[in-house]
């Protein structure tokens, strides 16, 4: 389900973060599609900067981070006005960008080394699935509840994400 979260929240904000400037926060279409290559220049560059990063923080804490990140920037949407609204966009797509490698990382931890080439081919399906379903599904609440909600949206995935996460970190003795 943690993969399936990341991918959902990934997918929808890259998806619908142009709808979400130009119907909320009234940018121009131009000016909106420009501020998501942002939110993709945020994913490239974390995960850039997560390779050095990983020397000084374990897999857990790069996780944290990102998820701290994604929160940041989603209350950045929330709370701000139109003029900070790309920057909450580039604060979640930096938060997402440690977050499906450190999972992918820990995957061999979290369920033995001899059962984690299945375990990552189950979860790429719930990637997939979550990449798949949850924008369409975010379109369909946009469309009768209106846009404002992606920041909520993101927040209640992330909820989701992190119990998932630190339910299994409890589960799992390392």
């Amino acid at each position: 389900l943690a993969f399936f979260c990341y991918c959902a929240i990934e997918a929808t904000v890259g998806l619908w973060g142009g709808s979400y400037l130009v119907k909320v926060q009234g940018f121009s279409p131009e000016k909106a599609a420009q501020w998501v290559a942002v939110y993709y220049f945020g994913i490239t560059f974390g995960r850039f900067l997560s390779g050095f990063l990983m020397m000084c923080f374990s897999t857990q804490g790069m996780i944290r981070v990102g998820q701290s990140l994604i929160v940041l920037g989603a209350l950045v949407l929330i709370l701000a006005g139109a003029s900070l609204s790309p920057i909450g966009l580039f604060l979640i797509g930096l938060g997402c960008a440690p977050i499906f490698p450190s999972l992918l990382h820990e995957t061999p931890l979290n369920f033995g080394a001899q059962y984690s080439q299945s375990v990552m081919g189950v979860q790429m399906a719930f990637a997939y699935v979550g990449t798949t379903l949850m924008p369409p599904l975010f379109g369909v609440l946009a469309t009768y509840i209106g846009y404002q909600l992606l920041p909520w949206f993101v927040v209640v995935i992330l909820a989701v994400m992190v119990v998932m996460i630190e339910s299994l970190r409890r589960q799992v003795p390392h």
